[in-house]
């Protein structure tokens, strides 16, 4: 009797810290959606969509920074989207066991940990300084760099889990390895796909450290990738300590969109993936 109620005693322990450190996960997490809001809200307007960054006290906007971070995201995707799902894929259909999957999944794992500024830094020594510059694209393949292992682990995650038998059976009907890939395993992993690549986004989205190594940063209007860019997270570095109030309320504001823009993505993938179970 006197064991059972130490185990009791003890499970009633550890419970009760779970629970506590949870619970204070969802306060810190609370606390900064609300402080976002509070400050980024108030500094939501017209300008911040339709004025680009200008001097202080001319009521500037993020135009510029919001459209420089679409299209280098979205470059970014284009790049390194088919890469990853492609080397998923070959990951898990033909990279078990062999010394080439070993290895792509070693290097992949140090990718997907390694810190971004990191990826900055060997971006700026193969593209800016040889060419003499910062570039819109310099910052797109620094962001495909680090998009590219997390597509590459949920794409083969995803693929290890369709059942066997479903290869199977494609096989026997005849058909070859890249028709079971296309047709039966990807359409059957399609939804965990989609949350990679999601996911994926949302982690490119947020990043700041490649970005000032690379695009650099533009406070006027360019869509040129050959010349310095603006985005989202240079803004939000250059305004958050600045000394100019209006300065500061754009970058909370950029602050909060970029928020806001991660966890719709975050919320679309996990309905994405509830709704493929």
């Amino acid at each position: 009797m006197a064991s059972l109620a130490a185990r009791r005693a003890k499970d009633t322990t550890v419970k009760a810290i779970s629970v506590g450190f949870a619970a204070l996960a969802i306060l810190l997490l609370a606390w900064i959606l609300l402080t976002l809001l509070a400050k980024g809200l108030p500094a939501l307007g017209t300008n911040v969509f339709t004025r680009i960054t200008m001097p202080p006290g001319q009521n500037g906007g993020l135009l510029n920074a919001i459209v420089g971070s679409l299209i280098q995201i979205g470059l970014a995707l284009v790049i390194g989207g088919p890469i990853g799902i492609f080397a998923g894929t070959f990951l898990a259909e033909n990279g078990k066991g062999t010394k080439i999957g070993s290895a792509a999944r070693f290097v992949n794992d140090i990718l997907l940990s390694a810190p971004s500024i990191l990826v900055g830094l060997f971006i700026y020594q193969l593209l800016v300084v040889p060419f003499g510059g910062f570039s819109g694209w310099a910052g797109s393949i620094a962001l495909a760099i680090l998009v590219i292992p997390v597509i590459v682990r949920t794409t083969e995650d995803m693929l290890n889990l369709v059942p066997v038998g479903l290869r199977e059976a494609a096989f026997a009907l005849g058909a070859p390895q890249w028709k079971v890939v296309m047709m039966v395993t990807w359409r059957a992993a399609r939804a965990g796909i989609v949350t990679g690549v999601l996911l994926a986004i949302a982690r490119a989205a947020g990043e700041t450290a490649p970005l000032l190594f690379t695009s650099l940063g533009n406070n006027s209007w360019s869509v040129d990738l050959s010349k310095p860019m603006a985005s989202l997270p240079i803004a939000i570095y250059q305004y958050a300590g600045s000394p100019f109030d209006d300065w500061v309320a754009l970058a909370w504001a950029g602050a909060l969109l970029i928020t806001v823009g991660v966890l719709v993505l975050n919320v679309v993938s996990r309905l994405v993936l509830a709704r493929s179970h």
